[in-house]
């Protein structure tokens, strides 16, 4: 039930943040997100939080050919604070985890923001980008419903066991499959001059990304001995728990959709 509620939460907000917010206020969201995200990780791998924040702000509103030199004044950053640490073992390990953490967490909002962006006309015949976008969101989040269901009920081989025990290959199938059916479904409906081949390749290709992307973080956790990443959503635990396959999931749409762009220029 705790997890029923949360989604009538979030899936509204996302819905109106992504498809009809002004793009302040959408720039203001993933901000928010990024943020918390990060706040979790930082708690979860001891990284450096403060400067994580700050950087990962600025990536998200500077223009794209700047992104890579934040990261890298980041990494001089964190390899600083490594010597005001009394540890420098651990000091090496947070000033990693620092680095890592901003490029996945706001590197991946970022492919949300370009996404979001998609308007130009070289890319009229994709549609909007933010429908692009609502897909590397729901093709993951219904995916993981039907994951929940079909392995709670069947699934009998485990994954993952080391890493996440309560996973099945059952509930992985079901996930691929439940999101296959919605983006054939959804996509070609939504997002004009989207083959039904295009649309079951983009869906499929970003729940396996998702699905690695929960993973990894279900890994990052069982290194660190917990169990969520936080615990402000009922039933989800944190927004990085909740979050996790999407930061895998949207830099993958975002290189298809491009790749799509790329060939309908030539065609």
């Amino acid at each position: 039930m705790k997890r029923a509620l949360t989604a009538l939460v979030l899936v509204p907000l996302a819905l109106y943040s992504v498809l009809f917010a002004p793009p302040q206020v959408f720039l203001a969201v993933v901000a928010l997100f990024g943020v918390l995200c990060f706040r979790e990780y930082s708690r979860i791998t001891e990284a450096f939080a403060m400067p994580g924040y700050v950087a990962g702000v600025l990536i998200l509103i500077a223009p794209l050919n700047q992104a890579a030199l934040i990261l890298f004044l980041t990494a001089l950053a964190a390899m600083c604070l490594t010597m005001s640490t009394g540890d420098l073992s651990k000091g090496a390990t947070q000033a990693g985890a620092t680095i890592m953490g901003v490029a996945y967490i706001f590197g991946a909002w970022k492919t949300a923001i370009l996404l979001h962006e998609i308007d130009a006309p070289a890319y009229q015949r994709l549609a909007a980008g933010r429908y692009w976008l609502m897909v590397a969101l729901m093709v993951n989040w219904i995916g993981d419903t039907g994951a929940y269901y079909v392995g709670r009920k069947f699934g009998k081989h485990k994954l993952a066991p080391l890493v996440s025990p309560g996973k099945s290959w059952e509930g992985a199938a079901a996930s691929a499959v439940t999101a296959v059916i919605f983006g054939a479904i959804c996509i070609p409906l939504v997002i004009t001059g989207t083959s039904i081949w295009a649309a079951i390749a983009v869906s499929l290709v970003a729940n396996a990304a998702g699905q690695i992307g929960d993973l990894a973080e279900s890994a990052l956790k069982r290194a660190a001995g917990v169990k969520d990443s936080g615990t402000m959503l009922p039933g989800h635990g944190g927004i990085l728990d909740r979050m996790d396959s999407s930061l895998f999931a949207m830099p993958v749409v975002y290189t298809l959709v491009m790749l799509l762009a790329t060939l309908r220029g030539q065609a």
